[in-house]
C-alpha cells in the first residue's frame, strides 16, 4: 500500500513538473510564422513580454537568470525539436554543457549531429525543424 502511495505521488510530482514549462514561441528564421522569435509582430516582438527578443522580459533580459541573452544564465529556455525531443538551452552561456553557445557542447558544438551549429546536423537549412530554415517551424522553446 504505501508503494502504490509513493509512486503515485512521485508520479504526480514528474507530472506537474513536465507542464511547469512555458511554451514562448519557436526558436525560428521564419519570419512569416507568428509563433518564431523571427516574427517581429509575433512571438519575436521586443514588447512581447515573453519574447526573448525583449530587453526587459525575463526571457530577453541581460539580467535575467532564464533568458536566452545572460552570459550567466542559469535556468535559460529549453528547446525541443518536432518530436519532443531535448535540443539543449537557447542560452549566451558558453559554460553550460547543455547551451547551444557552449562550442565544445553536444548542443553548441559545430561538428555536433544535435547542435543547432552544425549546418549538416540538427542546424541544416533544409531540415523543416531546423531554426536555420526561413521555411521551416524551428525548435520549439519552453521557459521555466
Amino acid at each position: 500500500m504505501n508503494r502504490f502511495i509513493i509512486s503515485a505521488v512521485l508520479a504526480t510530482l514528474l507530472v506537474s513538473t513536465a507542464y511547469a514549462d512555458e511554451y514562448i514561441g519557436n526558436y525560428s528564421a521564419n519570419k512569416n510564422n507568428a509563433n518564431s522569435t523571427s516574427n517581429p509582430n509575433g512571438a519575436g516582438s521586443p514588447y512581447n513580454a515573453n519574447s526573448i527578443n525583449n530587453p526587459n522580459g525575463r526571457y530577453g533580459s541581460p539580467n535575467s537568470p532564464t533568458s536566452a541573452n545572460n552570459p550567466y544564465a542559469t535556468e535559460a529556455p529549453k528547446l525541443y525539436n518536432s518530436d519532443g525531443e531535448y535540443r539543449g538551452r537557447l542560452s549566451d552561456n558558453p559554460y553550460d554543457a547543455d547551451s547551444t553557445s557552449n562550442p565544445y557542447g553536444r548542443y553548441g558544438s559545430e561538428y555536433s549531429s544535435d547542435s543547432i551549429n552544425n549546418p549538416y546536423g540538427a542546424g541544416s537549412p533544409y531540415r523543416s525543424d531546423s531554426p536555420n530554415n526561413p521555411y521551416g517551424e524551428g525548435l520549439e522553446i519552453y521557459g521555466e
